[in-house]
């Protein structure tokens, strides 16, 4: 089981670490942040649906076909939290060696005379308080990881989560 924690967790971590680097590389260079989050969380998804592939393998391969609903969703939870921790090493890497400017790009494209004219001064004040709140948490490592684990860590769960409502299963079948 730990071998397979270990390999899928590994595999969906760097997958979902390096589908990161390139997207954020791709905002940059169109200097843009417009449908960064949904590509984001789309290719988290992607990467993490190896956990998938891993508790499947698991149950098949090594556990004669049968798995808890237990055992395969701490099985995911743990491939899940190796996958977030290499994100945030990822993720930690790229911010202070390539995108240290990224919260003053990521500001300035929240409130581009295009975005800001579309928005109600409530919305307008919601997102200067919101960008006030991740600039203090993007002024220590320590906040940084927290930040980029709040993003990746949720996504993670449910993937575990329906990973393990799926692949639970109590008597082998032919």
């Amino acid at each position: 089981m730990k071998k397979n924690i270990l390999r899928y967790g590994l595999m969906s971590g760097v997958c979902v670490a390096t589908f990161m680097s390139f997207s954020i590389a791709y905002c940059y260079s169109k200097n843009s942040f417009e449908g960064s989050m949904l590509l984001g969380y789309t290719t988290m998804l992607l990467s993490l649906s190896l956990i998938f592939v891993g508790v499947k393998n698991y149950r098949d391969e090594h556990n004669g076909g049968i798995i808890s609903f237990g055992s395969a969703f701490l099985m995911a939870l743990y491939m899940a939290l190796i996958a977030s921790t290499l994100y945030v090493i990822g993720w930690m890497i790229a911010y202070y060696n390539f995108f240290p400017d990224f919260m003053e790009k990521l500001e300035a494209y929240q409130l581009s005379p295009a975005k800001v004219s579309q928005m109600t001064p409530n919305e307008l004040a919601g997102i200067r308080e919101q960008i006030k709140t991740f600039k203090g948490w993007y002024a220590t490592p320590i906040g940084v990881a927290g930040a980029t684990y709040m993003e990746i860590l949720p996504v993670g769960l449910v993937v575990s989560l329906i990973t393990a409502l799926i692949l639970k299963r109590r008597s082998p079948q032919d």
